[in-house]
């Protein structure tokens, strides 16, 4: 999502434009027909003055119609959601959402390191905290996710002082001293700097004080990201802004990457180094960091990650310094010695086609032409690709790795014991316990990681050694105390997509590992289960994954014949695979199908053979009739037949950060907000309290603190009488220099889907309709509205880009809303892809809920169409002003398009928690009515001055004919 920036402007501009020009015109008018009369008139009589009178009445009334017409035209949605009541949260509910932040984080925070077990250090006690960002930490993204100001945040050092710990104030006063405000990231400009005084300006007083005052630094290193921008892969290109600390050295050297360490925070750390000898290092961001450096330093003895923590999260840190709280997070990303190892590294960024002049289209922003972005490592992201590529020889692990997925210390030690797997092959049940016990000195939980190795045949169907398949956290198990977990899920859980010959999922016949790890890397006990047979889901009696229809290939056009990164022959064609792209043409195929705002004519698309739907019918339904009732109850068709051609078009144009109002049948509007860690609404500016980062609950591994986080935003929805959420992220962690990873929860679909879920559950238990977003495959921010075709194969699309929206919406069927992406799919705009839309959302998980554009800007991102996505499986469009929102053709076709997408609106606002006494009252919007009152003044006041002008120009001339 965006906030509201220049585009927003402009395009408010552009939707006026008709109303701006009668004003214009009507004024030129009046100037001219004013210097005509006086030339050609004569004064005596007061002809001239009744018809300048006249004509200045007639240039107000029509500024007066066309700024009316703009008001409840173009701009009526916008002006309805700036003046709609604030309504804010209660201090009980605000006291409540904090307390779950630091609940979230106190499982969040992630030991990494803990040599001669320095953590925890006690209750008390000095600490000297150095590293700028100590004063300026990371609570949240940028975007849609930034936090608002209007309530109070707990700093890093507060959550160190709340729990015992003095810290040195000379040093805080350094950094606030040098700065107080780091780089500033927005959606559509960055200032990367990361303020950090050099080495140098330490004055020796300074560090004496220090090592008087304690033996313990702390450091800490802080990284942001956000929304519209990617991190940085060199900081020297020429579109990255960043100001060095010192003018005696460049802090980045052409080729380093933001995601690791500059050289002031380098000599910071050498200069810390020297002076003391117990270190504990802090991470503060949400993106996979370069950490290898802590290898040279045996004074760093403890390392903890702690993503962004909210508005109330630091507490936590704090307390896990302390020991009073134990940390049990674990890794959601691997963490590399060097990032440019990873497999995105060559394919991620700004890439655009040189042969696409003929889809040139001129926008607010400039002409824009296509982009592109190769998902060629296909299955083989994250620690799938590390696991495997070690296991087949491609890469040292050891070298390579330095945190794996699912990696984390605690302070105490855990048992894990694996019973026996039951393999129920006629249910496809795998079933099996882990007792795990405590065997430590210290109270805290541990997570239990399921995997599965599958049979691999060489030149076969792709496969990865490991998959997590399944993962459950414990209670808080006391010293000696154990838990049974108990593990299951289904076969068809382990099945792998053959888009080449079967074009369906597979479970191959063969041996199946099945392994408790305490990562991704290192396995507790395993257990091997046989497959006897080769099982294909290709039928409609033997679907995949309860499917409602068979899977088979639908994005066969987003391959673009790449080649994809295989594991036949040790991945042999990994150095091509991986090099990045060579071809920068779209090909003549491609762009014979490629459309924008240039060129999509809906009327190409006209089916004749469509019957047109009965619109305007006077059935008498309401809707609040239908809530409750089956999605394909009867009453449905009569109440959508009551619909007219406009009623629906406004319900599907005009859904930015709303539900619009259909009076006719009792709909009114509804509040969307954003997201992802928060309630935001962008119009009247009420925000809810700011949670920890899907990042941090992706590090908890806790599945019913999930739940709890969408219990607690459906709770601030009722308090704030917002209805949607647009969240949750759940794209993936393809790469560690994506903006927007700290929103989305993982590299892993598993884990990203399972907790998601359950984010959606909770908010659905409130009944509050959650907008699962972006759907999909939006895992840079590069281009992402820059016509940025996207092309991968099926098999990585199914098992892992599009599986955490896979299982959201199969869990009890709560899922209501979906968002798309910016993205194309292949060459075909995401929102628009009736492959993915409709074939897969609605016909083969059975989704029966609503789809939304990501922020529709229309022409100023040259290629959004309202006509082109209904068609494609959208239903609206996340638009506050008039662009190319609005469904133009008027043909059967276009209006059972529209017909659909109503009816998918509607059944989710009915069933959604503003409904669920009845009917809710929908009064007129104030400006609406201060509006009428102005007109009609206006009105009076307009003919008053005509009457009045006529009555003088009579009065003149009785006495002029008297004389």
């Amino acid at each position: 999502m965006l906030e509201i920036n220049m585009d927003d402007v402009i395009a408010v501009i552009q939707s006026i434009r008709p109303q701006l020009i009668v004003i214009a015109v009507a004024l030129v008018l009046g100037i001219i027909t004013t210097v005509a009369i006086n030339k050609r008139t004569v004064a005596s009589q007061g002809v001239r003055k009744l018809a300048h009178s006249t004509s200045w009445v007639v240039v107000a009334i029509a500024a007066i119609v066309s700024i009316t017409m703009a008001l409840t035209g173009p701009l009526d949605s916008m002006l309805t959601m700036a003046t709609a009541t604030k309504h804010e949260l209660t201090q009980e509910t605000i006291d409540t959402t904090n307390k779950l932040a630091v609940d979230i984080e106190r499982e969040g925070i992630t030991l990494l390191q803990n040599n001669d077990r320095m953590l925890p250090m006690g209750d008390t006690g000095n600490i000297n905290v150095f590293g700028w960002a100590s004063t300026n930490p990371i609570y949240g993204g940028t975007g849609s996710g930034a936090l608002s100001d209007a309530y109070d945040t707990t700093s890093l050092l507060d959550g160190l002082h709340d729990a015992g710990f003095k810290t040195n104030e000379d040093l805080t006063k350094f950094y606030t001293d040098y700065s107080t405000t780091r780089g500033t990231i927005a959606v559509t400009s960055a200032d990367w700097t990361l303020p950090e005084p050099a080495a140098d300006t330490y004055a020796d007083t300074l560090i004496d004080n220090a090592k008087d005052f304690s033996d313990t630094a702390m450091v800490v290193i802080g990284r942001v990201g956000g929304e519209g921008l990617d991190l940085p892969t060199d900081m020297k290109a020429d579109d990255v802004t960043y100001n060095d600390n010192s003018k005696d050295y460049e802090d980045f050297p052409k080729g380093t990457h933001y995601l690791e360490l500059s050289q002031s925070e380098k000599d910071m750390i050498d200069l810390v180094a020297k002076n003391f000898s117990k270190i504990v290092l802090v991470y503060n961001g949400a993106n996979a960091f370069e950490m290898s450096f802590v290898k040279d330093y045996p004074q760093i003895k403890s390392v903890l990650w702690a993503p962004h923590p909210g508005q109330a999260g630091f507490e936590a840190l704090g307390e896990v310094l302390s020991g009073k709280t134990n940390p049990s997070g674990r890794t959601a990303d691997t963490f590399l010695t060097d990032l440019t190892a990873n497999p995105t590294w060559n394919n991620f960024g700004n890439f655009e086609y040189d042969n696409v002049k003929e889809f040139e289209v001129d926008s607010a922003r400039g002409v824009r032409f296509p982009h592109f972005v190769n998902y060629n490592e296909g299955i083989y992201v994250g620690y799938r690709y590390y696991e495997t590529a070690a296991n087949e020889g491609l890469i040292d692990y050891d070298a390579t790795v330095q945190y794996p997925f699912g990696y984390g210390l605690s302070y105490t030690t855990f048992e894990q014991k694996m019973g026996e797997v039951t393999y129920d092959a006629e249910t496809g049940k795998i079933t099996f316990d882990v007792t795990v016990t405590n065997t430590g000195d210290t109270a805290g939980k541990d997570v239990v990681e399921t995997y599965y190795n599958p049979p691999y045949t060489n030149g076969g169907i792709e496969k990865a050694t490991a998959n997590l398949v399944d993962f459950e956290k414990t209670k808080e198990l006391k010293p000696g105390e154990s838990e049974t977990v108990k593990v299951e899920f289904d076969d068809d859980d382990m099945a792998s997509y053959d888009y080449k010959n079967a074009k369906s999922y597979v479970l191959e016949k063969g041996d199946y590992a099945i392994s408790i790890r305490s990562d991704s890397h290192r396995t507790i006990d395993e257990r091997e289960i046989i497959v006897a047979d080769t099982i294909t889901y290709d039928s409609e009696d033997n679907t995949h994954n309860g499917d409602a229809a068979v899977a088979t290939n639908v994005f066969d056009d987003a391959n673009g014949g790449l080649d994809y990164l295989s594991r036949a022959d040790h991945f042999t064609n990994a150095d091509e695979a991986l090099a990045g792209p060579t071809d920068y043409s779209m090909s003549d195929k491609d762009k014979s199908t490629f459309y924008n705002v240039g060129n999509y004519d809906p009327t190409k698309f006209d089916n004749d053979s469509d019957e047109m739907p009965t619109t305007g019918a006077k059935n008498g339904l309401r809707l609040a009739e239908l809530r409750g009732a089956d999605y394909s109850d009867a009453k449905w068709d009569q109440l959508l037949d009551q619909l007219t051609f406009d009623e629906m078009d406004n319900i599907i144009a005009n859904a930015g950060y709303q539900n619009a109002a259909i009076k006719s049948i009792g709909k009114v509007r509804l509040s969307d907000v954003d997201g992802p860690a928060a309630l935001k609404d962008n119009f009247t500016g009420v925000s809810s309290i700011g949670l920890p980062s899907n990042i941090v609950l992706a590090c908890s591994w806790n599945k019913d603190l999930a739940h709890e986080y969408g219990e607690t935003i459906g709770d601030m929805a009722h308090e704030m009488q917002v209805s949607g959420w647009y969240a949750p992220s759940v794209n993936l962690h393809r790469s560690p220099f994506a903006g927007r990873n700290f929103e989305y929860f993982s590299e892993d679909p598993t884990l990203s889907g399972d907790l998601s879920s359950e984010q959606v559950l909770g908010a659905a238990d409130r009944g509050v309709y959650a907008f699962i977003k972006h759907f999909a495959l939006n895992e840079q921010e590069t281009q992402r509205n820059g016509q940025l075709c996207t092309w991968a194969n099926e098999q990585s699309i199914r098992e892992l880009y599009l599986k955490p929206f896979e299982t959201v919406i199969k869990a009890d069927g709560d899922a209501q809303a979906v968002m798309g992406s910016f993205n194309y799919i292949g060459n075909t705009y995401s929102s628009a892809h009736t492959g993915l839309n409709q074939t897969v959302l609605r016909g083969e998980w059975g989704f029966k809920g609503f789809v939304e554009t990501d922020y529709f800007s229309g022409t100023n991102y040259s290629y959004q169409t309202g006509d082109q996505a209904i068609r494609g499986g959208t239903d609206a469009m996340l638009a506050t002003t008039e662009t190319t929102n609005h469904i133009t053709d008027h043909s059967a076709t276009s209006v059972k398009a529209m017909r659909a997408a109503t009816h998918n609106i509607l059944y989710t606002a009915v069933n959604s928690w503003r409904y669920a006494d009845g009917e809710p009252d929908d009064p007129m919007p104030s400006w609406k009515v201060t509006l009428i009152v102005a007109d009609v003044v206006l009105g009076v006041v307009l003919a008053g001055l005509e009457a009045l002008a006529v009555k003088r120009f009579l009065n003149r001339r009785k006495v002029a004919e008297a004389q």
